[in-house]
């Protein structure tokens, strides 16, 4: 089976996600989104995860084009009956794709934090890795499965399911982030790089463990 998967940024991956979609049968492919053409033709494409993104949804100035494309490229998988579990900005981009909205969040939500789950076998309480100032208005038919005081942290909508933290994140991707740019914008949030990468490192093990029970439920329910 052949999974997509999508990114905004070189430095991104499907890190903690890639092993448990593998072990499940799917083959991976890697594109690079944020650009004019350079979304896959959706014919013959099983299933996509939509990772994060720098940028916000409605900010067209520094978006640019490109996502009008990724939007419409959203709607045609529902419409194929493609199922995309879209991560921070993937389920933001899947919230204005079905009819909802982006918008900032009253706060940032920033490390290793706990959800409220309405659907625990889906989503469980974590703690999930954040790092987001926007989030979604849900389309009209969207169901809710885990969310914070700031945010919905998970919804499915059609057969796409969408949580705002990134199970995918392990010590090397977030590695990755402080080496591009990351580490400035975390000290100007009062968080010591270093700090928060031994955190990540100590709750790599569990945190393997959650991405594969949510990989488990997605592909169960919308596979």
């Amino acid at each position: 089976m052949r999974l997509v998967v999508l990114r905004h940024h070189e430095e991104d991956g499907p890190g903690l996600l890639a092993e448990p979609f593998e072990s499940r049968g799917f083959r991976l492919e890697v594109h690079d989104g944020g650009r004019p053409g350079a979304l896959p033709d959706p014919a013959g494409v099983d299933a996509a995860v939509v990772l994060g993104s720098v940028w916000s949804v409605y900010d067209r100035a520094s978006v640019g084009e490109w996502i009008d494309a990724e939007l419409a490229w959203l709607r045609e998988m529902d419409r194929g009956g493609v199922p995309v579990l879209g991560v921070c900005f993937g389920a933001q981009a899947l919230a204005a794709a079905h009819g909802g909205a982006v918008e900032a969040a009253p706060r940032l939500e920033l490390g290793w934090v706990e959800v409220e789950s309405a659907d625990p076998e889906l989503v469980g309480p974590g703690p999930w890795f954040q790092w987001h100032g926007d989030r979604c208005v849900l389309p009209l038919g969207a169901r809710v499965a885990a969310r914070t005081d700031v945010a919905v942290q998970a919804y499915r909508v059609g057969r796409a399911l969408a949580v705002q933290f990134h199970p995918e994140v392990d010590r090397d991707q977030l590695q990755r982030w402080v080496d591009h740019g990351g580490g400035a914008e975390l000290r100007s949030h009062g968080v010591e790089p270093d700090a928060l990468l031994e955190q990540t490192a100590d709750e790599e093990p569990a945190a393997r463990r959650r991405a594969e029970r949510l990989v488990e439920r997605f592909v169960e329910l919308s596979c």
